[in-house]
């Protein structure tokens, strides 16, 4: 902005506004902090919260296994239908040859 636009406003608009806006900052301020206290009681209070250290590393290890599982069975499962679908685009590809 230019000296000349700051110069057109007189010094007591912004005089006027300085206790507004400290008291803005201040509502502001003190919103975010309760909205901090309540984010960290409802933290505290959630359900599993209680879960010590190895708790949480027997739930990550039972994950982890369940999670290998079912790679696992998908590579099953993927191995078991590719086959299928390959013979059926052979018979199809073999059904639309022309015949000599």
């Amino acid at each position: 902005m230019s000296d000349s636009k700051l110069s057109s406003v007189p010094a007591s608009l912004h005089e006027g506004l300085m206790p507004k806006l400290a008291d803005a900052i201040l509502q502001a301020t003190n919103d975010f902090k309760r909205t901090l206290a309540q984010a960290r009681e409802f933290a505290m209070t959630l359900p599993g919260g209680e879960l010590v250290v190895e708790d949480q590393d027997q739930v990550l290890q039972m994950l982890t296994r369940l999670r290998d599982k079912k790679k696992e069975q998908l590579t099953q499962f993927s191995a078991q239908a590719l086959p299928k679908r390959r013979m059926s685009m052979d018979m199809d590809s073999a059904a639309s040859t022309p015949a000599d």
